[in-house]
């Protein structure tokens, strides 16, 4: 069962946003921020590709949901070699996604509905199309564009091999050779990911001073914070010392790399607190670091330094309790001592839907089965009730919402995912959790774009027509009717949102039971149905037919005592 009662009257989001005591708030410790792909999300124009005033015409439709604010991956203008994680220019809007006017409106609208916007910022590296390295490669060694990325000359007789061994996370060598200007063989350039993608220097000033005066760009335009793209990544070991090792994708998690999760990192945040701090209505900054342990990743988010990080250990664990207890006591206990709130996720554009991800046996986060899709929504809607049961702040991604499960079956000609197409490296099968969402009809697009428009830049499944947001709309057994009961619950329970601790409860093997206050979660995550003494009154059920004093297999409820 669910109940359903959507707060669609929120107040517009006043410059700051503070308590009566005049004290700051703090939105960002319990608030549910959900991610849009742009690509994925809406299309106005009708030709395929998602768009910024496609994502303005669907703000209703998040604020009714009940999240508090929106997390927009990168739409700055690119060529497109990584789906816009290689940024051309910091300061505009790709013209597949539109201007900059259309970013203005859509920042003024959401807020007007009293949504918050947040940017994806990538300051690991740029596009080999940037000004500036077009302009390195132009004037070839010794130009002073070269100290803003890393220029190195190789090793070997001719300067043949590379500068080092490091691996590039899409596969083979983290390093391209140059041509110089007279088209003699010249120097390298690093690069972590693709080779369109140079990794900047930053122990170049200009680089410093640069991204400074981006965040100060889009502050002035009225974003609420930046999620920072690989921002484990942006300082490098002194002297760029080889690894000693093959299969460095592998290691990643497990030790500080040379080119990951260096200390130095930390100097740079700090400057940009700073910043952030000099702006009215709580700006945030939000890190992608991936890091070996819980632990080091609280560095991260310090007090004076970044307000969130995600939380990529829990979202790599699998269904079980004893796992998900252990990985939810070591996060809460890792933020308690710098005082930051603790992140919860189960997907994302990089990874496996979770409905298909809980439909396998274990596996990592990069599947390309389909699995029992009817296990993998049930163990995923349960998923939902537990992550937002916990205390702090949960990410959800587009569609999740909707129960979608991952597009496993995209034929090789239509996929676009650029490390689909490279022989090594990172599994290059993300396209199917990006494949763009249903809204209403039962014809592919789905309500994506207009009518008159074609279809999308990755084609629906068919059976997606009955997942769409306008056949799930009303039915109490849907997915969708789940996630906006638990949000306004969320919204509305005083013990639930932001917090450090949960109190867990004597349970069977398989259950996870925790109270918070007057809040009860149990978890069921046994194939079996666990029967309890019912602790008060269910707030929401995963299960379509909740038994008073039943758990069905693979299920979540919510109750007040």
């Amino acid at each position: 069962m669910t109940q359903h009662a959507a707060d669609t009257s929120r107040p517009v989001l006043a410059a700051a946003d503070t308590q009566a005591a005049g004290e700051p708030r703090g939105w960002w410790r319990d608030a549910v921020i959900y991610q849009v792909y742009p690509r994925s999300f809406a299309d106005a124009n009708g030709d395929g590709m998602g768009d910024l005033p496609g994502i303005r015409s669907r703000l209703p439709y998040l604020r009714d949901l009940g999240v508090d604010a929106v997390w927009l991956s990168p739409f700055y203008a690119s060529p497109q070699a990584d789906a816009g994680y290689d940024v051309a220019d910091y300061r505009a809007v790709d013209p597949m996604f539109g201007t900059l006017l259309d970013a203005d409106a859509l920042i003024r609208e959401a807020h007007e509905l009293g949504l918050r916007i947040i940017v994806d910022l990538v300051p690991n590296h740029s596009s080999d199309q940037h000004e500036w390295f077009q302009r390195a490669l132009r004037e070839g060694p010794g130009s002073p564009l070269r100290d803003r990325y890393h220029f190195r000359p190789g090793l070997g007789a001719d300067g043949e091999l590379p500068p080092n061994d490091w691996e590039s996370i899409f596969g083979g060598p983290a390093w391209t050779r140059t041509a110089n200007p007279d088209g003699t063989p010249g120097e390298w350039y690093l690069h972590l990911f693709a080779p369109e993608q140079p990794d900047f220097n930053w122990d170049s000033r200009a680089v410093a001073d640069e991204f400074r005066s981006i965040l100060r760009f889009w502050l002035d335009m009225g974003v609420d914070g930046f999620r920072v793209d690989v921002a484990h990544g942006l300082v490098k070991a002194p002297g760029l010392p080889d690894l000693g090792a093959h299969n460095q994708l592998h290691l990643l998690g497990n030790d500080v790399m040379p080119f990951f999760d260096q200390d130095g990192v930390h100097e740079i945040y700090r400057a940009w607190r700073q910043i952030l701090d000099e702006y009215p209505g709580e700006r945030i900054a939000v890190a992608e670091a991936w890091t070996p342990t819980v632990e080091r990743t609280a560095n991260y988010v310090r007090p004076d330094e970044m307000h969130q990080a995600f939380n990529f250990q829990y979202l790599s664990t699998y269904w079980d309790a004893v796992e998900l207890r252990a990985v939810i006591d070591s996060s809460l206990a890792a933020m308690r001592p710098v005082g930051a709130p603790t992140t919860w996720v189960l997907s994302n554009h990089d990874v496996t839907r979770h409905a298909t991800r809980f439909a396998n046996p274990p596996g990592g986060t990069q599947l390309r089965t389909a699995g029992d899709r009817e296990l993998g929504l049930r163990r995923a809607r349960a998923a939902s009730l537990l992550m937002l049961a916990l205390p702090g702040s949960a990410y959800v991604y587009q569609g999740e919402e909707l129960g979608l499960p991952d597009v496993t079956d995209l034929a090789d000609e239509v996929r676009q995912d650029p490390s689909f197409f490279r022989a090594s490296g990172q599994d290059g099968y993300r396209d199917g959790c990006r494949v763009p969402i249903p809204w209403s009809g039962t014809e592919a697009p789905y309500g994506f774009g207009p009518a008159q428009g074609g279809p999308s830049w990755l084609p629906q499944p068919a059976e997606w027509a009955g997942l769409s947001v306008a056949a799930q709309t009303g039915d109490p057994t849907s997915t969708l009717e789940l996630y906006r009961s638990a949000l306004t619950i969320r919204r509305g329970h005083p013990d639930l949102g932001a917090g450090s601790a949960v109190e867990w409860l004597d349970a069977p093997e398989g259950v996870l039971a925790f109270r918070r206050g007057a809040f009860r979660c149990l978890v069921n995550t046994t194939g079996e149905t666990v029967e309890f003494d019912t602790p008060g009154r269910l707030l929401v059920s995963s299960a379509v037919d909740a038994v008073p004093g039943r758990l069905a297999p693979d299920s979540a409820g919510w109750w007040a005592v």
